[in-house]
């Protein structure tokens, strides 16, 4: 049986009323010939080349001759396109042109869609109960779609994430919610089946790189912490539940408030505290438990506002309840996360460091501390749960003023004998 045939068609003979021709997929059968838009219309002066010689430039270009950003864009786009094509006539076992349409343009309005795809990844961390996560993506979506709605796979191409950077930049988006948003893409690009040769991302030539922020480093220095362990604060008041959570997750590895929330009390044996990271329990195959060792500050801190139980099982402190669901629990972190930030505030005002101390100065301050004091970054990275050493050095703050004056001291060690 004859096998239908494709091939990419400008149709140059019917241009539109602005003057742009269309670039098409022309699928034969029998000698019948169908035309399916790929939403891809050029016009001569869009790359200063003659009309007939403009589409056989894009695909064809002449020995040594080197395509512009626009013309590659083009080309993987349709060739993605035609691929997509090639692959539905294929897998018809009775090629007719209804069931080609009915395939073809499915995936095109499905498959094809980046808001579908992204859709589809948010139902399931969603199922996972990973909301948060959820919320993240879904913030990538919505910026995405606004910036370039109904935007397909085939669109996605380095010339596209950069026009869209600078968009976000443009509209006065920091760096760092810039590369979120196109980390995001980028992980769902990834699951999508799509050719490797038209892969955007990378540090390559001719490849996208998503820009990166600098590390805003968040640390204090132990004379600063040793300041807000020795504030006193009017006993019981939200100020001093804020002061003491926040030394708590100081001093368990620089804990974060979801999993300071999700303790038990089977997690406590002896002097020991041992627990899961609930970021990385579904994304590291065997996730290591995060060994602590409990200070008599820190049980000084669960004894006072801890919920004591004989059931093992029970949280130790008292912000979740029982059939609490996903939702209702996230709420619960970015709550109390907010009232430790918004009391701290008025502690570190009080005392006078000039710094907006957050939950998130605990995690940095424990490992620069312990970096300060000498400590290896292997056991560093071990104590923060993190996948590798590389990750924790980013958390790591550059040394103190006066330790850089005393460490180079040796600089001049011999000047005053000198003269």
């Amino acid at each position: 049986m004859k096998k239908a045939d494709t091939t990419i068609y400008f149709d140059s003979k019917r241009p539109k009323k602005n003057g742009r021709c269309s670039v098409k997929i022309k699928v034969t059968y029998n000698r019948k010939r169908k035309y399916y838009a790929t939403g891809i219309d050029l016009i001569p002066k869009d790359l200063e080349i003659e009309e007939r010689g403009e589409f056989e430039k894009i695909f064809f270009p002449k020995k040594g001759e080197r395509l512009s950003d626009q013309q590659k864009d083009i080309k993987r786009k349709v060739e993605y396109l035609q691929r997509k094509a090639v692959r539905v006539i294929d897998i018809l076992k009775v090629f007719s042109f209804d069931a080609f349409e009915s395939e073809f343009l499915d995936e095109r309005n499905t498959a094809d869609s980046v808001s579908f795809a992204f859709d589809k990844y948010i139902a399931n961390l969603k199922l996972e109960s990973r909301i948060g996560t959820a919320v993240s993506y879904n913030c990538a979506k919505n910026s995405i779609s606004t910036f370039k709605k109904d935007l397909t796979f085939a669109e996605v191409t380095p010339t596209f994430l950069k026009k869209y950077e600078n968009w976000m930049l443009i509209n006065e988006n920091s760096v760092t919610t810039v590369g979120i948003y196109l980390r995001s893409l980028r992980a769902i690009y990834n699951l999508q089946n799509i050719d490797k040769s038209i892969y955007p991302f990378g540090n390559g030539k001719n490849k996208y790189s998503i820009p990166t922020s600098k590390n805003t480093k968040k640390a204090l220095t132990v004379d600063e912490i040793a300041s807000i362990y020795n504030y006193e604060a009017v006993p019981q008041s939200n100020r001093e539940m804020a002061k003491d959570y926040w030394l708590f997750l100081y001093l368990c590895n620089g804990m974060n408030v979801k999993d300071f929330c999700l303790l038990k009390w089977q997690d406590i044996e002896d002097d020991m505290l041992s627990y899961k990271r609930a970021k990385t329990e579904r994304s590291q195959k065997e996730s290591k438990r995060i060994s602590v060792a409990l200070k008599p500050e820190t049980l000084d801190i669960i004894k006072k506002w801890g919920q004591p139980s004989i059931n093992k099982d029970a949280h130790i402190f008292p912000h979740l309840r029982a059939k609490m669901n996903a939702e209702q629990q996230r709420a619960t972190y970015q709550q109390l996360t907010k009232l430790i930030n918004k009391y701290m505030k008025q502690v570190v005002s009080d005392i006078g460091i000039d710094k907006n101390v957050t939950t998130y100065f605990a995690r940095h301050s424990f490992a620069t501390v312990l970096k300060r004091s000498g400590a290896k970054i292997e056991m560093i990275s071990e104590l923060l749960g993190h996948s590798n050493v590389s990750v924790t050095e980013s958390y790591l703050d550059s040394f103190e003023n006066d330790q850089i004056q005393k460490e180079t001291d040796v600089l001049t060690a011999g000047f005053k004998k000198a003269n």
